[in-house]
């Protein structure tokens, strides 16, 4: 009798520990769930940020006008310019982005020479004085007769063709906001 006593015990004493190894092995379990939660959602997240990286915010929007058949650019601009720099600095993963326009007056073939001199002049002064580095330029876009906003029927509406729009943009993923 007292031999099943010790036996039983025994049994009790491994069935005891067999019950805390289980409740130890299910806190572990428990623990790695939520760390393979976590890791999924970190990677959905993940997903999420690389599908917006053609998506920009825009931060700020300079327009420059050019006189008919001109590159050079205006004096009174270079303030803005400047401005559109500094505004851009603090911003985190900021990029510029420089598009020239023309209007429909002269050959296709000039009007698309016109918009991209229009273009790299004013990245120029965005590069050498306002110390935006290349790195932070996109390839500046010569657009040539495309997008026209004014009626390139008008002197008026020629006028606001002849431009370039400088905008400073964040890419959505890299603000991490969506």
């Amino acid at each position: 009798m007292q031999q099943n006593e010790e036996e039983l015990e025994k049994q009790n004493a491994a069935l005891k520990a067999q019950n805390e190894a289980l409740q130890q092995q299910q806190a572990k379990l428990t623990e790695h769930e939520a760390k393979i939660a976590a890791n999924r959602a970190a990677v959905e997240a993940a997903i999420a940020r690389f599908g917006q990286l053609d998506d920009y915010y825009i931060f700020e929007e300079v327009i420059v006008y050019f006189a008919s058949g001109k590159t050079k650019v205006d004096p009174k601009y270079t303030p803005q310019l400047l401005a559109l720099a500094d505004k851009a600095k603090p911003i985190n993963g900021y990029m510029i982005e420089v598009k020239g326009f023309a209007s429909t007056v002269g050959s296709t073939e000039l009007n698309q020479q016109l918009s991209e001199d229009r273009a790299d002049a004013v990245t120029n002064i965005l590069v050498q004085q306002g110390h935006i580095p290349l790195t932070r330029m996109l390839a500046p876009g010569a657009m040539g007769e495309t997008h026209q906003v004014g009626d390139d029927k008008t002197e008026k509406g020629q006028a606001e063709n002849r431009r370039v729009v400088v905008r400073v943009l964040q890419n959505k993923a890299i603000a991490g906001i969506p």
